[in-house]
Formats: C-alpha cells, structure tokens, sequence
C-alpha cells in the first residue's frame, strides 16, 4: 500500500497497536522511520527496535513494551505534515508536557530530540511529539 505520509502511517500503527494492548507492531522499512524509531527506544518510549526481510519486504519491529507491563507512550502526534510543513529555530523548538515528552526534529545533523537539537543550538523542521 503507498502512504503519502509514512511518519504519519508509522505513528498510526503504534497509536492503534497501543489501543488493543499488543506488545509489538510491524512497519514498513524505511531509514527514517528506523531513526524515529531508535530515538523512541533511546529515550525510553518502547523496549527494541528490530529490522527483518529484504528489499520490499523489509520490515521494523517495534517492541513496545513487555507482556504485563504498561505501555510508556500516551500520546503520540505528527506536527509537521506534507501540507504544511513546520520549521523552528534553535530557541522556538517546542517543550512537550512541561519536559516529559519528546519531540523529535529533522536537523541539518540528523534526527535528534528537541532537546539535543537545544543543547546543539540547531533548528529543524519538528516531526513528531511523543509522550
């Protein structure tokens, strides 16, 4: 299936796998949602990220968390949209429930959290917000 929007198409897999309590999700491939993904796994959002398959059928596992234990991520939502884009500087890049949460931004240095991307003092354009 072609997705005009696989960030969005990714996000919407994790937001409906967390409704119906599954511990893990398949994605399509693609390197920037495996960056998305390694962020959300670095910053303690889900347990493992694994790729599997070749060429059209490379797919990521999200582990999102253990058989019995709640799941981390509460809400999670796509800012900049192929419609209209969002882009903030530096000092602009949003705080997500008073620091609680992530947002993740597309720098000239790569994927990086809002607040890698502060620390850097570097801007990008702002993905997604992860809490």
């Amino acid at each position: 299936m072609y997705s005009t929007d696989p960030i969005a198409d990714m996000l919407t897999r994790v937001r409906n796998a967390l409704l119906v309590s599954k511990t893990s999700v398949d994605v399509p491939y693609s390197r920037l949602k495996e960056q998305i993904a390694g962020i959300l796994k670095d910053s303690n959002f889900i347990d493992s990220v694994s790729v599997a398959g070749e060429g059209k059928t490379k797919r990521i596992t999200l582990v999102l968390h253990a058989d019995l234990a709640p799941a981390r991520i509460t809400e999670l939502a796509r800012i900049s949209k192929p419609g209209r884009r969002v882009y903030a500087g530096s000092t602009e890049i949003p705080r997500i429930k008073n620091g609680r949460g992530i947002v993740v931004v597309s720098t000239s240095k790569g994927l990086m959290t809002g607040d890698k991307a502060k620390q850097e003092k570097i801007g990008g354009e702002v993905l997604c917000s992860v809490y």
